[in-house]
């Protein structure tokens, strides 16, 4: 079956033929959300395997890796976790435009330790995290950058929690370092994606933000402005319905129609 899809998808491309050749040259360069790394690298792996090209991942904030590329750090795909900073790069013509495209969702949710006795917390208008956190701190990205913390920021204050939980915000660097603290026990809650929740076997749900708390969570990808010649055949590949068994198997929505 996958053999079947992935041919499917490079002749549609017309890059079947180039592959051997793309083989010899360097890997390709992804930078990614963090929260996208368990998927992404599930996905990497099945288009090396298919092609023999393979690819080097690097994942942070996307904020973080956004400067990164704008002080000239070698990536040709750039996959973030918001619409903003992919506008961000599109502004300073970092991506090609005509490459853009809004590749998946993703829903925020409120997540505590494993062994947490806190339960049955619903979230909703005047939800009162502050108040449930007592002395322990919440954990987020941070809510100036990370775009989880920002989803989490605009959650919060529409829901009338920001005032009274905005002193207890331990805030990270990405969602993934919130994520650990919360592993660790080190914070007694953590406003992630469901995705990180999912891959972390040290925390549990409590509840998930209603989804009109918060902008809509979109990962946009495109070539970057120094992309090879190479990466675009990678970027047909997150496409193809290959990709978005993998990505949707982790907890992701797929946002676009399979090119095969």
């Amino acid at each position: 079956m996958f053999g079947r899809h992935f041919l499917i998808s490079f002749v549609l491309f017309g890059t079947l033929s180039a592959a051997p050749a793309l083989a010899q040259d360097r890997p390709i360069t992804v930078f990614a959300a963090a929260s996208m790394k368990n998927a992404l690298d599930d996905v990497n792996a099945a288009f090396t395997k298919a092609t023999k090209v393979k690819v080097t991942a690097s994942y942070a904030a996307s904020s973080t890796l956004m400067k990164q590329i704008e002080q000239g750090a070698p990536a040709d795909v750039f996959v973030s976790a918001d619409l903003d900073w992919m506008d961000y790069a599109a502004g300073k013509k970092l991506i090609r435009d005509d490459t853009r495209v809004n590749l998946l969702g993703n829903r925020l949710v409120l997540i505590a330790p494993k062994d947490s006795k806190l339960a049955n917390i619903t979230i909703g208008p005047n939800f009162n995290l502050g108040a449930l956190a007592g002395e322990g701190r919440v954990a987020v990205g941070d809510v100036q950058a990370v775009p989880a913390g920002k989803y989490a920021k605009a959650a919060l204050e529409k829901l009338g929690a920001w005032a009274g939980v905005s002193s207890k915000l331990a805030m990270t660097e990405s969602v993934r370092a919130a994520l650990a603290l919360v592993a660790r026990g080190e914070a007694v809650f953590g406003i992630v994606y469901e995705t990180d929740a999912k891959a972390e076997p040290n925390v549990k749900i409590v509840d998930a933000f209603p989804a009109d708390s918060h902008p809509a969570i979109v990962y946009p990808v495109a070539l970057t402005s120094d992309a090879r010649a190479a990466a675009a055949p990678y970027l047909a590949f997150l496409r193809t319905q290959v990709a978005k068994d993998v990505f949707e198997r982790y907890g992701f929505t797929s946002l676009i129609r399979p090119t095969s």
